[in-house]
């Protein structure tokens, strides 16, 4: 009798613990159902509409977040850069690309857990398409640090892990099936303090 109970107690611990893990691994991680890679940055389509996977939809709850449906815009993400290597607030990036299709983007750093990375001191946290520096080519490179840089600069401050936002709205990839031929810009880490 005692047998049987602790194997049930056993079964249960496994299955409910288990359970619980592999839900935290999937809704913190930035691959999984529903998502699409480019490159380095990582989206979810479906997770502004009425088709999305329950883990997205976990997702949207579990971070409070107002996702954009598929009419309104597509929100990518950046955890690495294009070594491979996880994006810290202590390195200086690149942000190098060329025109985005999309009436109007935007860019900002973000923590794990997806609140705004702050510079402070009036320095620009968030970058949009219509303030942006672009070459004659149309080109752009913009430079993550918290140092100033000339040019196109977005500034982090603090340490630790952080993530690259960018939001495409009004944009025509999110109707087409041609959402993987999309090109976005490419993360290079210029360099790193510690």
């Amino acid at each position: 009798m005692l047998k049987t109970a602790f194997l049930t107690l056993l079964t249960l611990t496994i299955a409910i613990g288990g359970g619980t893990a592999s839900l935290w691994y999937v809704l913190r991680t930035q691959d999984g159902v529903g998502a699409v890679k480019i490159g380095g940055w990582t989206a979810f389509p479906e997770i502004g509409t009425p088709n999305a996977d329950p883990y997205s939809m976990a997702r949207v709850a579990r971070q409070g977040i107002l996702s954009l449906g598929r009419a309104e815009g597509l929100a990518f993400a950046a955890e690495r850069d294009a070594s491979g290597a996880l994006l810290r607030r202590e390195c200086s990036y690149l942000i190098e690309g060329s025109t985005l299709p999309a009436r109007f983007w935007t860019l900002y750093a973000a923590d794990r857990a997806g609140r705004v990375v702050k510079a402070g001191d009036g320095r620009p946290s968030a970058l949009h398409s219509l303030e942006l520096l672009r070459q004659p080519d149309s080109s752009f490179a913009i430079a993550v640090d918290s140092r100033p840089a000339p040019g196109n600069w977005l500034a982090v401050s603090g340490s630790g892990a952080m993530r690259l936002v960018l939001t495409l709205y009004d944009t025509p990839i999110v109707g087409s099936t041609g959402i993987a031929e999309v090109e976005l810009p490419l993360v290079v880490e210029a360099g790193c303090d510690g």
